[in-house]
């Protein structure tokens, strides 16, 4: 306190013998100040007991420090790892995260509402938006980035991994391994990933003269992939050869169903594969066959793009594909 009242970044420049703008450059992340000044500036905001304050601060710079993360189905183990390391990045840049979870995606609607009143400088989201919402963001001025989800009809920038290439190595892997009956766990409808991880496996086993494939299941759960896997037996028949699930999740529950309800042993009996490649896939127990989406590379593509796209507004939007990454386990007998 300085006479009764908040010290300011004005006291702090007046007692250190700097512009008040070089103090402002002191408390902005990667912001261009020399080691001598971020030193002498430091040492007399500890001496005066200065904080900045980020409202004060977005009154002047008109920009909130916030960036909104949407997220859909937070129970897949895959998206706890993506919010980490999207916070990570987004904190080293100065901007805080607002979490917004959806449990279906057909909510949006409802949690955009959510969001706007923040004022957000940009939103990143792994839920999948429809045009109109687009166009809102448009109208809004607010700067948007599709993770793992994407819009054909209109022009948004979006991080994907490629999923159909993924599906295709994992099926391919199992067809060179003598594998011809399959069956299909899949996720939940409304989920665009889910419904592109199915598509791709129908269209690849056709590809390969295989069709009347069974197709189960309507979510990312444990449960999913263990009452599907009952379901399947109960329908007669034998079991497959080989299962594809939406993802690791569902695939851990079906290898416990398949051992415990029916005394089926991965790779002897039955071969499961996943997506993903979230940490349980390498449990010793599971040790999946999976497609292991890039996190790393992928937020970072998305904070990048986001944080180009406040400070450029008019910047042209761009996707960008990558491809997954082959983990080859137990859990399945499999060619490369």
């Amino acid at each position: 306190m300085t006479s009764g009242r908040p010290v300011t970044s004005y006291d702090v420049a007046r007692h250190a013998g700097v512009s008040q703008s070089a103090v402002s450059r002191c408390f902005k992340p990667g912001a261009s100040v020399s080691k001598k000044m971020r030193a002498r500036v430091m040492a007399a905001a500890e001496e005066l007991g200065y904080e900045p304050n980020a409202i004060a601060r977005s009154l002047i710079t008109r920009r909130s420090n916030l960036i909104a993360v949407l997220i859909s189905n937070l129970t897949n183990l895959y998206y706890p790892e993506v919010l980490a390391e999207l916070t990570q990045r987004l904190s080293a840049a100065g901007v805080r995260v607002l979490l917004f979870t959806l449990s279906r995606e057909a909510e949006a609607d409802e949690v955009l509402q959510q969001v706007w009143p923040y004022r957000v400088d940009g939103v990143i989201a792994s839920a999948q938006l429809s045009p109109a919402h687009v166009a809102e963001f448009e109208k809004r001025s607010v700067p948007l980035v599709f993770y793992n989800r994407y819009l054909n009809s209109v022009s948004v920038s979006s991080v994907c991994c490629d999923q159909e290439d993924g599906v295709r190595q994992l099926i391919d892997g199992l067809y060179k391994a003598g594998h011809r009956k399959y069956a299909i766990i899949a996720g939940p409808p409304d989920s665009v990933v889910g419904v592109e991880r199915k598509t791709a496996a129908l269209e690849r086993l056709e590809e390969l003269g295989l069709e009347d494939v069974p197709v189960l299941g309507e979510d990312y759960s444990y449960e999913n992939g263990f009452n599907s896997v009952n379901e399947l037996m109960a329908a007669g028949g034998g079991p497959p050869h080989a299962v594809i699930c939406a993802n690791d999740v569902v695939a851990i529950g079906a290898l416990d169903s398949f051992r415990v309800n029916h005394g089926l042993v991965a790779p002897r009996d039955i071969s499961v594969v996943g997506f993903d490649g979230v940490g349980p896939a390498s449990w010793k127990s599971y040790d999946l066959t999976t497609i292991r989406q890039p996190v790393r590379r992928m937020t970072e593509a998305a904070v990048s793009m986001l944080l180009s796209m406040i400070e450029e507004p008019e910047m042209p939007r761009e996707k960008r594909v990558f491809s997954g990454i082959l983990r080859t386990g137990s859990s399945a007998k499999f060619v490369e």
